[in-house]
């Protein structure tokens, strides 16, 4: 269970929804579900153009979750992280602040996305 906040100077203010844990769901998925204006082309991985920042809410050691390989690619391409951030997040499963919303699925953590 994680509350997801959505923020952006393209809304008038920010918005929170309810994630269910185990949800398979991207969090372009969540975003298309509750209208939130996430910029988006392919869907896939491949252009980068839902690239988001994402800040982990909870007090506590924020879950590693793998990068995908487009998203390693697009985003080191992109200048969005860097090579040293993506090794740390392989081998200490420590995530980059930069994600593709198309390829992120929602843990059981509180998170804030900035677009």
């Amino acid at each position: 269970m994680a509350n997801v906040t959505f923020s952006s100077p393209k809304m008038k203010k920010d918005v929170t929804f309810y994630a269910t844990a185990g949800d398979c769901d991207t969090l372009l998925a969540t975003a298309k579900a509750n209208k939130i204006p996430v910029d988006f082309e392919c869907e896939n991985g491949e252009c980068g153009s839902c690239a988001v920042e994402v800040v982990v809410l909870s007090n506590r050691e924020p879950m590693g979750m793998h990068l995908t390989e487009k998203e390693k690619t697009v985003l080191k391409l992109s200048g969005k992280i860097s090579k040293q951030q993506i090794e740390d997040a392989e081998l200490k499963d420590v995530p980059p602040p930069w994600r593709l919303a198309c390829q992120y699925i929602v843990r059981d953590e509180d998170i804030l996305v900035k677009f």
